[in-house]
């Protein structure tokens, strides 16, 4: 019977849950729509592992990326597991700092990005509006700011899904909502092939902010104007992956969408 690696957390969401290719493709586009050229230097927020930095600066040699995180760990595997991929060049642009990004302080950018929800660690508008404030601060006078954003009924429930990824199946696994305050609770959960499920390998304690939340707290921050992009659909009704400006939505069992605030 062949020998399983060891269990590798990070590489396992990386492989489930980010897709920087897109993430950065949909960062360009965005750029493109509000100032009609081209970003180079991106500053991700939460930025974990950092592998959107790592592929921000591999896909233009122009490209710079700074990356922020309070926790030390996964900024480490992110340097022994992405950086290290980076030829020595586009290495030298990758510049990450741990640290609070209500507090941190890094060059100006043409964008700040935060993705994979994390701001909605922030529970409190008065906070959530706090670091809308710092990302304003962060950017160049023609920059933008990037957010990704997820809810439908769904979100209102306890529920869990399953994605089969070939060796592992990955859990989203919601397991309270409360409707008074719009806090939710999410683990993680996976599953290797030949072994038992491991659970709650991640927890995600959060608020689910709506879209008009997070469109006003922009503006209340300082941000001059916002846009939403929504997901299309396919003919069967699941999203189709292209996401457009839009000022109505669908409604949708769950959907996610990105919110973009114009300095």
């Amino acid at each position: 019977m062949k020998k399983l690696s060891p269990f590798d957390r990070y590489a396992l969401y990386q492989r489930a849950v980010q897709s920087p290719e897109v993430d950065c493709q949909f960062i360009s586009d965005a750029y493109r729509d509000s100032r009609s050229k081209r970003p180079h230097d991106m500053r991700e927020d939460f930025c974990g592992t950092f592998a959107l930095c790592c592929e921000w600066v591999r896909r233009n040699r122009h490209n710079r990326a700074f990356g922020i995180d309070l926790d030390g760990e996964p900024l480490q595997y992110g340097r022994e597991h992405n950086l290290a991929k980076l030829r020595t060049e586009p290495a030298s642009r990758v510049h990450i700092q741990q640290g609070s990004v209500l507090t941190s302080r890094m060059p100006l950018v043409d964008v700040v990005v935060a993705m994979n929800f994390s701001y909605y660690i922030f529970k409190s508008r008065l906070i959530l509006r706090r670091y809308f404030k710092r990302a304003l601060q962060g950017l160049r006078h023609d920059g933008i700011f990037v957010l990704d954003c997820f809810g439908g009924k769904d979100c209102q429930e306890a529920n869990q899904e399953y994605t089969s990824l070939g060796h592992f199946t990955y859990y989203w696994d919601q397991v309270r909502f409360d409707p008074v305050t719009n806090e939710a609770l999410f683990y993680i959960h996976f599953k290797r092939r030949g072994e038992k499920r491991r659970e709650r390998v991640f927890t995600y304690d959060w608020r689910m902010w709506t879209i008009p939340e997070i469109r006003e707290t922009l503006l209340e921050a300082g941000f001059k104007r916002t846009f939403v992009y929504w997901e299309g659909t396919t003919r069967s009704g699941d999203g189709d992956g292209n996401f457009k400006r839009a000022e109505k939505g669908e409604e949708c069992d769950g959907w996610i969408a990105y919110v973009v605030g114009e300095k």
